[in-house]
């Protein structure tokens, strides 16, 4: 086995952050002097630690994990080393390609001085990345347990910012959803999309931003998950909830095939089939019990951390070794 490490990252993507650092290195995350970032009162290993960005340039590390394109500058900055030069980096693609898709040019593509970590392979795909050295390390998802219980009639979905982000989350389809079944929508800055639709309140609800494990706990009283995203490379609430043994309805859009196999949920480009599979869910909670099982013993077979950490651990070794 080879040795562990120490990873300088920021903390950007909670999700995505809560299950890389649950492996066997010292996960150092830079704090500023206004106390953002760090660990924060998440309930993270001990191998978590927080550094003072005033510490940084002091602070021994053997690999940087960058996730946007600022932290480059960032680095050389506060630790005086340049990323790809004075120490490896690996750069975290979190995001589909933005503009002319297809052919979008990676920023960093054709260069030498780094990995990319594509989260998924439809990411991979899309991003024209040249000559630069890239791999995949699908998502991997804590396990909090099983939290489904569908006492409740409703359907759940988790978007931030879905009146910002619109056509890209597919905020603009929740309407026909909520239309089937009321539909209670979680995440940040989730209040006026009943508005910016035009769903009465007794259709759909502005249930907030709640962290997990509580979130998926509120997820798993209702009946189904819905998963309208249309651009988001995939999205960890689907992996998630489908942990939480809750069935999952979603959009076939980016990689959500790979994710929700046969059994496990459904997946549509028609939005028609989408609603009666939500129909289905709401009226027969028994159904939706034994379908969440299958989806739960999926995910913690397919994005458990035993596998993510492994992909993790294989791609350190053998680039910054």
């Amino acid at each position: 086995m080879s040795r562990a490490l120490r990873l300088l990252v920021w903390q950007v993507h909670g999700g995505w952050m809560d299950a890389f650092v649950r492996g066997r290195h010292t996960y150092l995350l830079p704090l500023d002097a206004e106390g953002g970032g760090g660990v924060g009162a998440r309930d993270w290993p001990a191998n978590v630690v927080d550094v003072p960005e005033a510490e940084l340039a002091s602070t021994p590390f053997d690999v940087v994990i960058l996730q946007r394109l600022e932290e480059f500058d960032l680095v050389e900055r506060l630790t005086g080393r340049r990323p790809g030069v004075d120490v490896p980096v690996v750069f975290v693609e979190h995001n589909t390609p933005q503009d002319s898709v297809p052919n979008s040019r990676h920023p960093l593509a054709d260069r030498d001085d780094v990995m990319i970590a594509h989260v998924t392979h439809f990411n991979a795909l899309f991003w024209d990345t040249g000559s630069t050295r890239t791999t995949v390390i699908e998502h991997g998802v804590v396990d909090y347990g099983n939290f489904f219980t569908g006492e409740l009639p409703r359907a759940a979905a988790v978007i931030n910012e879905p009146v910002r982000r619109w056509r890209v989350t597919g905020s603009d389809l929740l309407g026909g959803f909520a239309a089937v079944a009321p539909v209670d929508v979680f995440g940040m800055q989730v209040d006026g999309l009943a508005q910016a639709l035009g769903v009465g309140a007794d259709r759909m609800v502005a249930a907030g931003d709640i962290e997990a494990p509580r979130l998926f706990a509120e997820v798993g009283r209702r009946r189904v998950y819905v998963h309208p995203n249309r651009w988001t490379s995939l999205g960890l609430s689907l992996l998630e909830s489908m942990t939480a043994g809750v069935p999952v309805v979603a959009l076939d859009a980016t990689d959500a095939r790979r994710a929700v196999v046969p059994g496990v949920g459904v997946v549509s480009t028609d939005p028609a089939e989408l609603h009666a599979a939500v129909r289905a869910f709401v009226d027969d909670p028994g159904r939706g019990a034994e379908t969440g099982e299958r989806a739960r013993e999926w995910a913690l077979e397919r994005f458990g951390l035993g596998r993510y950490q492994a992909d993790w651990d294989e791609l350190l070794a053998r680039w910054v070794g």
